[in-house]
């Protein structure tokens, strides 16, 4: 795979649009599911540590339309229409962190509904020492974090809100 992978930040794609529990049930565009019409789509979440144990979060674009600027998950993006969770989990590890022959485990999966969307999110752990930014035009930073400077930082518009209610709820089990 290519060093640098240059992808809009706003690439139209056919998402799978699924029921509370992740059974594709239609398909839409990108632009769609993120329009406030909350179709329920699946996305993949992945959280890297570090043998430290520090967590790796990425910081998003400022061309990014939802969220811009705020630090994130190391790794989230969409699984397409007709492509497999596992098939998804790994371009998307690679797409926005680098990770190679990363092995995953699964902790979670929950819905998560927004200001202009609703998703599907099956949330992974995976322990990798050397992530980096691959994708330019999505990510702006990438550092490790303690978890005593999240907990310090949560509540301050650092954060995504996905990431403070999801690091909430995974906390523990990283």
């Amino acid at each position: 795979m290519s060093e640098q992978i240059h992808i809009s930040a706003d690439q139209e794609e056919m998402l799978p649009i699924t029921d509370t529990d992740g059974n594709v049930i239609g398909s839409a565009w990108r632009s769609e599911c993120h329009n406030g019409s909350h179709l329920i789509h699946p996305v993949i979440h992945v959280h890297i540590y570090n043998s430290k144990g520090e967590i790796y979060l990425q910081k998003r674009s400022m061309a990014k339309k939802i969220q811009p600027g705020k630090w994130d998950t190391a790794v989230g993006g969409h699984i397409v229409y007709g492509e497999e969770e596992a098939l998804a989990l790994k371009r998307e590890a690679w797409e926005e962190a680098g990770v190679e022959n990363g092995e995953f485990e699964k902790i979670t999966k929950y819905l998560w509904e927004g200001k202009v969307e609703t998703e599907v999110i099956n949330v992974y752990k995976c322990h990798y020492e050397n992530p980096k930014i691959i994708s330019v035009d999505e990510i702006d930073d990438g550092r490790f974090w303690t978890k005593q400077e999240i907990e310090h930082h949560i509540g301050k518009e650092i954060f995504t809100p996905n990431f403070e209610s999801e690091f909430q709820r995974i906390k523990n089990l990283l």
